[in-house]
């Protein structure tokens, strides 16, 4: 018995000294430099720098966009539009201006209207499937001002006036006062004058451009900018540009001419080919 605990108590103290020997070689090492290796620290502070530098680009990594055609904006103008068919198809018949071109005005201005009213759209709009009717300084699907409304009726009654459509659009198209003009364009009910409005915006603007000798350049995309930028920057020329305002739509950002044109040749809707 005795002989066991002799032989436990030596192998304690040689355990103690052995760890004694091992901290105390560290230490000296630690103290010295031993165990330093070249560039260690610098190399393992790099590889942390980089991991940050690449979750922090990670973050800010951009959304994928999406084409405007995949957006929900588009798929609630696209049914609204449906909606508003036949009164399009008529107005189109009574003005002789393309159909898919007065869609295709409509086009940006409600993706626009659907984009700066993010809230608005997905608690009514997009849940009815519905076009918005702006009724402040904008008026109607297509967004027409008073004042640009008020110049429409004057030119198709003005032979006199460069933007004159000819007789029988002037016909569909008599004066009216302020209080008839705003009621015609915020309709919510019947849209027919909101899109006979945008119709005959459309006819002016190919007249005046038919006149100057420029109706070969006179596309879709120029049409919806000059939409967009109003009568007063229509200057008939070989080479215009399409542009307008900005507008953000599936992360990507369009200009309004853009829009309109991108529509006008797409395959969506073929119901206004």
């Amino acid at each position: 018995m005795y002989s066991r605990f002799i032989i436990c108590a030596r192998a304690l103290v040689i355990l103690f000294a052995c760890i004694g020997i091992v901290t105390t070689t560290i230490f000296l090492a630690m103290q010295f430099g031993w165990l330093n290796v070249r560039g260690g620290i610098a190399a393992r502070n790099a590889f942390f720098e980089n991991a940050r530098a690449s979750s922090t680009l990670e973050r800010k990594q951009p959304a994928a966009t999406s084409p405007w055609y995949d957006t929900d904006e588009w798929h609630t103008v696209a049914a609204g539009l449906e909606k508003d068919k036949s009164v399009i198809l008529h107005v189109a018949e009574e003005t002789g201006v393309s159909a898919r071109l007065i869609a295709a005005v409509a086009v940006p201005e409600q993706l626009r209207f659907f984009t700066a009213n993010r809230e608005v759209f997905k608690r009514y709009f997009e849940p009815f499937k519905l076009l918005g009717t702006l009724s402040q300084f904008s008026l109607g699907v297509t967004g027409i001002k008073p004042e640009t409304a008020e110049r429409i009726e004057s030119y198709a009654n003005d032979p006199e006036s460069e933007f004159y459509p000819g007789e029988k659009i002037a016909a569909l198209m008599p004066p009216s006062d302020d209080e008839a003009r705003f009621l015609r364009l915020t309709d919510e009910d019947d849209h027919y004058y909101q899109y006979l409005y945008t119709a005959l915006f459309i006819a002016e603007i190919q007249a005046q451009w038919k006149k100057a000798g420029h109706a070969d350049v006179l596309t879709p995309g120029v049409i919806t900018t000059l939409f967009n930028i109003g009568f007063d920057r229509s200057n008939p020329n070989a080479k215009p540009e399409v542009g307008g305002a900005p507008i953000e739509l599936g992360g990507a950002t369009y200009t309004y001419g853009e829009l309109g044109a991108s529509f006008y040749e797409s395959t969506e809707l073929p119901v206004f080919h």
